[in-house]
C-alpha cells in the first residue's frame, strides 16, 4: 500500500487530502451524504494506485537494433517491442529511450491502451555522426491514469550497445613499385644471416645508425659502409596510425583524429581485399589489429569486421610525443599515417625502418583541420621538415590537407616513389 501511495501525482495527494477533510467534517456536523462524498474522494486515488502499481507488472518489452554495427554519418533505426502480460489491462504508456546525443534526440512514445496477446512495434531512427561504441538506453515507461492521479516509472530494458564503426572511402590501386606486402615481387630484401662470417654492406645513407658502419668494408673501399641486418621477412603490410591528442586539431567529424581514422579504416580494408596480411598498429606500436589477407569467403567478414571495431573504440591518446625505439613494422612494408610529429620522432622512426622494405608516410595538415591557414608558407614551417627528414631516408610522403578526398590521398600515394612527396589540395 505504501509502495502503490508513493506514485501519487500532486493532484492525487490534494484529493486524497479533501477526502479526509471532508470525512472529518462529515462526521463532526453529522452529514451522511458529505460522508459518502468523502468516502469516494478518498477511495478514487487509491483505488487507481492499486490498479496501476498491479498493471505496471505485467509490462513487458524488448530492444532490437537494425543493425547493431553502423557506419558514422549513415542511419540506422531501433525496434521497439511493447507487450502486456496477463489479463489485466493497462494504463496509458510514456516511453522514454536513453539515447547519446551523438545519436540524435531522444525518442518519446505514447501508447494509450496495449492489446491483450499481441505485441505492439515501434520505431525510431538514430544518426550516429561520430565513431565510438554507443550506449543506447534505458527504456523508461511512465504509467499514468486517465485522470492523472497516479504516475509509476520502470525501466524496462537495460543498455544495449551500438558499435560506431568510421567511415570507410571506397579506394582503387596500391602502391607501385613494391609489390606491396607481396614479399616476393617487390623490392630487394636481403636475408643473410646473423653470424654469419660473410658480411652484406652497403653504401651509409643519411640517416643509418652509426652503430652499424662496418670499419673493415669502409677502410678497404674508402668509404662508409654500413651493414644489413637481417630482419625476418612476414610478407604484409603494417599501417601505423599516430593518434595522439596532442598531434591533432578540430573537433567533431572533421577533427584530424577522425579523418586519419578514416584513411586508416580504408587502408587497411582496400589492402586486405587485394589479398594481403595487415596489421595495424599505434604510433608506440602496440598492434590493434592483425588479420590476414583474403578476397572474400565467410572469415572476409569477420576479418574487417575486426578492424572496424578496433578502430571504433579507438580514443585519443595522451602521450606527448611519438616514441618508436624499434620498428614498428617488424620488417614488413609500411604505411605511417601521422599527425603534427616532432623531427626527432621522425628522424628515429626513419632510423628504425630497414632500407629494403617501401616506407611510405601521409601527414596531415593538422592545423589546417581547426581552421587555421594552410597557406603553403605556414604549412610549410608545420610539416615541412618533418617531410623532408622523411624523404631523405628514402620514404613516399603525401601532405594531406581537409579539403583532399581519402581517394586523391591514396591516389598520389600511389603514384608517388620513394623519396619523393606530393601535397593534396594545393602546391607544395
Amino acid at each position: 500500500m505504501l509502495r502503490s501511495l508513493s506514485g501519487l501525482t500532486t493532484r492525487g495527494r490534494c484529493l486524497l487530502a479533501a477526502g479526509v477533510a471532508a470525512a472529518v467534517c462529515a462526521v463532526v456536523l453529522n452529514e451522511r451524504d458529505l460522508l459518502r462524498v468523502a468516502v469516494f474522494v478518498v477511495a478514487l486515488p487509491l483505488l487507481v494506485a492499486l490498479f496501476i502499481a498491479a498493471s505496471r507488472v505485467r509490462i513487458g518489452a524488448a530492444r532490437r537494433m537494425l543493425p547493431d554495427r553502423v557506419s558514422a554519418g549513415s542511419s540506422s533505426e531501433v525496434e521497439l517491442t511493447l507487450w502486456r502480460n496477463g489479463k489485466l489491462p493497462a494504463g496509458e504508456v510514456l516511453l522514454e529511450d536513453g539515447v547519446p546525443y551523438a545519436l540524435g534526440s531522444r525518442p518519446r512514445f505514447v501508447v494509450e491502451r496495449l492489446p491483450a496477446g499481441r505485441a505492439v512495434a515501434l520505431r525510431y531512427p538514430i544518426q550516429p555522426a561520430l565513431r565510438g561504441i554507443q550506449q543506447v538506453g534505458p527504456l523508461r515507461a511512465t504509467l499514468t491514469d486517465p485522470f492523472g492521479l497516479c504516475e509509476f516509472d520502470r525501466e524496462l530494458i537495460g543498455h544495449s550497445r551500438l558499435i560506431v564503426t568510421p567511415r570507410v572511402a571506397g579506394l582503387w590501386g596500391l602502391p607501385s613499385g613494391a609489390g606491396i606486402g607481396a614479399g616476393d615481387d617487390g623490392s630487394i630484401r636481403l636475408h643473410a644471416g646473423q653470424g654469419e662470417s660473410d658480411v652484406i654492406v652497403r653504401h651509409y645513407r643519411q640517416g643509418d645508425d652509426l652503430r652499424k658502419v662496418h670499419w673493415r668494408s669502409t677502410a678497404r673501399r674508402d668509404e662508409i659502409m654500413v651493414r644489413v641486418e637481417e630482419r625476418p621477412w612476414r610478407g604484409g603490410t603494417t599501417v601505423l596510425l599516430d593518434h595522439r591528442a596532442a598531434a591533432h586539431h578540430g573537433t567533431g567529424p572533421v577533427a584530424s583524429l577522425e579523418w586519419a581514422i578514416s584513411f586508416a579504416a580504408s587502408v587497411c580494408l582496400h589492402v586486405r581485399k587485394a589479398g594481403h596480411r595487415i596489421r595495424l598498429v599505434s604510433e608506440h606500436g602496440k598492434l590493434l589489429a592483425d588479420v590476414p589477407g583474403g578476397y572474400g569467403g565467410e572469415d572476409s567478414g569477420s576479418a574487417d569486421n575486426l578492424i572496424l571495431d578496433s578502430l571504433a573504440a579507438l580514443q585519443p591518446a595522451h602521450q606527448r610525443d611519438l616514441t618508436v625505439g624499434h620498428d614498428p613494422a617488424e620488417g614488413q612494408e609500411l604505411i605511417a599515417i601521422l599527425g603534427t610529429v616532432s623531427n626527432e620522432a621522425v628522424s628515429e622512426l626513419a632510423r628504425f625502418r630497414p632500407r629494403g622494405t617501401r616506407s611510405l608516410a601521409v601527414l596531415l595538415d593538422t592545423p589546417a583541420f581547426a581552421g587555421g591557414v594552410s597557406a603553403p608558407e605556414h604549412r610549410a614551417a608545420a610539416t615541412g621538415e618533418s617531410a623532408a627528414l622523411l624523404r631523405a631516408a628514402g620514404w613516399g610522403v603525401v601532405v594531406a590537407e581537409p579539403a583532399a578526398s581519402m581517394q586523391q590521398v591514396w591516389a598520389e600515394l600511389c603514384r608517388t616513389s620513394a623519396g619523393r612527396g606530393a601535397l593534396i589540395g594545393g602546391a607544395l
